[in-house]
């Protein structure tokens, strides 16, 4: 790989780092709130990775052969915007002084999609070490689908992924799970600078993180280099810079720097304490810091001999880049099918005729949705080499295992199938980190993440998914044993309130398919769609439904349609997943009885609430309001869709251990109580 030329270091560079200090701390100060210490120490650490190491390009910023940077400690933006600022990512003086203001490009933590050179969505510390481990686990299968012989370090698409990180980010258990198995898989293109000053919101570190940091991390299999502060408490940067360069040699493990600083140095009473970490310094400490720096009062100082040096040093990036384009011309010339695939992949694309493998099943006989998607799954896998995941140490019971595609490993693994391009993901039982590594795969841009547990461990997950939804990315969820369905595990592994928690988050879609084909429909839907998806499947086997009798799945991508045919109904019977089966059941039953009921099968709400109001009448037309929902999971949510006449058919308590037959006729699940319920609320909508 190439880098920056670096000269030597500068009075200019020393000058730009001061500036940088008095940024952070004017920035804060003028909106009177936000985290100014570690900006203010962490200056020279920035400066130094953005100008000297990092290989990027300000006017493309998702060129493809760029180096990552995360910034993990996200309450510290300003580390990373005074940087972008330098750098020529559009941001202005005016933008620090609109930091942490309503529609500013410098909201109070960086949020990806919002402005330019931000990677990821940072603040929930933790998050971004274990979105960087996805990135590197994406590099290498990328490099495996576009350039898998060229020698390392050689290829046009090899690069770096570097974090900063704090001591918060550190104690987060999703850091630990991530760091575990980034050492596992031997992520030599992740390096992570942890900014070690012993100081959080409640003071020293050690009222409760005592251990060995450095010890830990070489038990995970990392490269670990320690590099202490100056005698002053300054980041020794020469130290620093060393470090670096001994990280880059490193490409078999990732690399962890120690970084020792002092929060808000130079300040003279606001260095080394808490208050430093989240508020404004005040005039008069600011006055002084900046006297100490060299620095004139002025607010928002921004010289034009800093301005004219980083000039110079962006046209340094620009010939990296022009070299880069050199290389990446000269692999396109040999590699013209490989380079078509990137195309498709950069445009997000789909190959035509992708889903022709997509299975078909048949009515002869039952079949678990875990079953129907894990075949899905693979058929998917013949067409899309961007398919790539796995699951949390369920692999089997998720059905998440691309057949043939080996177990992606480093070389360097003993383990069976193992390839450093393999499909199929053992993230181990880390089910917060697997999220969180499958949001720094979808960021680094190129791949289709999936990743399976038991939908109650969703619990375990909600950080990461809920910032899947905020970033808006491609990362499918497989939640299996979707109810009490599962059975013999008993409450502890059945979820009850879990669908109702999902759902309550904004931007992820919740999938609960009725049977096999309609989980054919919903993949169908999720690929062409790339959203982030819970996809919720059963334990338990369920009866295929007969499409000619009942409708095709071509709606289910709307996301609720009317199974029968039944014009002016009585009532409507809404369920989803296992419960469609017995609502089919249930209207043939009233049926009998002279009541004509409509059966609407409802696999993801969220798309149903996407369709214009015509559609969703013709579905649930206003007209009918007896409707009964019945779905094996807390009712809440579902009196949006039923109405003041309607009734649900729920369950408001933890389950129980026995068979699921047993568990459904006990939690009244049956044909008797659905009929009775429908008859309720026709009389209810009779009377009011």
């Amino acid at each position: 790989m190439k880098y920056p030329e670096r000269p030597t270091w500068s009075a200019a560079d020393d000058r730009a780092v001061a500036v940088a200090r008095a940024l952070a701390m004017d920035a804060v100060q003028k909106v009177g709130n936000g985290h100014p210490g570690t900006a203010m120490s962490l200056a020279p650490v920035a400066y130094t990775l953005f100008q000297r190491f990092l290989r990027h390009d300000p006017s493309d910023p998702q060129w493809i052969g760029r180096d990552r940077f995360v910034l993990s400690c996200g309450h510290s933006s300003l580390t990373l915007y005074i940087q972008l600022l330098y750098s020529g990512y559009g941001l202005n003086i005016d933008d620090l002084k609109s930091f942490r203001t309503w529609g500013s490009l410098t909201p109070g933590h960086p949020e990806f999609g919002h402005t330019k050179g931000v990677e990821t969505t940072t603040g929930p510390l933790g998050q971004g070490i274990a979105n960087a481990v996805g990135m590197a686990m994406a590099a290498r299968y990328e490099r495996g689908l576009l350039d898998p012989t060229t020698a390392q370090s050689e290829s046009p698409f090899d690069h770096n992924i570097w974090v900063i990180c704090s001591d918060g980010d550190i104690q987060e258990g999703v850091s630990a799970e991530a760091s575990s198995i980034a050492g596992t898989q031997a992520l030599g293109s992740l390096k992570v600078i942890y900014d070690d000053n012993r100081i959080s919101i409640e003071g020293d570190t050690h009222y409760t993180f005592t251990e060995d940091v450095s010890a830990r991390y070489k038990a995970y299999g990392w490269n670990v280099i320690e590099v202490a502060a100056q005698s002053d408490g300054d980041v020794d940067r020469d130290a620093l810079e060393k470090a670096m360069d001994a990280a880059l040699l490193e490409v078999n493990r990732p690399t962890l720097i120690r970084l020792k600083s002092i929060i808000a140095w130079p300040a003279p009473k606001a260095r080394n304490t808490a208050k430093s970490h989240g508020s404004a310094l005040g005039a008069d400490e600011i006055s002084e810091t900046k006297k100490l720096l060299n620095l004139p009062h002025e607010d928002f100082y921004f010289p034009d001999e800093v301005r004219s040096h980083l000039a110079d040093l962006q046209i340094r990036n620009q010939k990296l880049r022009t070299s880069w384009n050199s290389d990446f011309k000269s692999w396109e010339s040999v590699n013209a099918e490989r380079a078509t695939l990137l195309k498709r992949l950069r445009a997000g694309e789909l190959p035509v005729g992708w889903d022709k493998e997509l299975p078909t099943f048949s009515i002869d006989k039952e079949v678990a949705t875990r079953k129907a998607s894990g075949d899905t799954i693979n058929a998917i896998a013949k067409t899309l080499p961007e398919l790539f995941g796995g699951s949390a140490d369920l692999a089997e019971s998720n059905n998440t295992t691309i057949e043939g595609g080996g177990s992606f490993l480093p070389a360097s693994s003993t383990m069976k199938d193992a390839n450093p391009f393999g499909r199929t993901i053992h993230f181990g039982i880390r089910e917060h980190a697997m999220a969180s590594i499958c949001n720094g795969m979808a960021l680094h841009g190129l791949v289709k993440p999936f990743a399976g547990t038991f939908l109650v461990f969703s619990d375990y997950m909600r950080g990461a998914v809920r910032l899947s939804a905020l970033m808006n990315l491609p990362v499918t969820y497989v939640w299996t044993h979707d109810s009490i369905g599962l059975g013999e595990d008993g409450p502890t592994h059945q979820p009850i309130e879990h669908i109702a928690a999902l759902r309550a988050i904004p931007g992820l879609d919740v999938i609960r398919p009725a049977d096999a084909n309609e989980v054919v429909a919903a993949w169908r839907a999720i690929i062409t769609r790339g959203r982030p998806v819970g996809l919720l499947l059963s334990r338990q086997n369920l009866r295929v439904i007969d499409r000619a009798k009942y409708a095709d799945t071509s709606k289910v991508e709307r996301g609720a349609y009317s199974l029968n045919d039944v014009e002016n109904p009585d009532v409507i019977l809404i369920a989803t997943g296992s419960e469609v089966a017995l609502a089919l059941d249930a209207a043939s039953e009233l049926e009998k009885q002279g009541i004509k009921a409509r059966v609407v099968s409802a696999p993801c709400l969220e798309w149903f609430k996407e369709q214009d109001l015509s559609y969703q009448e013709s579905v649930l037309p206003r007209s009918v309001r007896a409707r009964v929902s019945i779905e094996a999971a807390i009712a809440q949510g579902w009196r949006n869709l039923i109405g003041d006449c309607g009734e649900s058919i729920s369950i408001e308590h933890f389950g129980a251990s026995a068979s699921a037959s047993r568990l459904f006729s006990e939690f009244g699940f049956t044909v008797e109580r659905v009929v009775a319920a429908a008859h309720r609320s026709i009389e209810s909508s009779q009377s009011q």
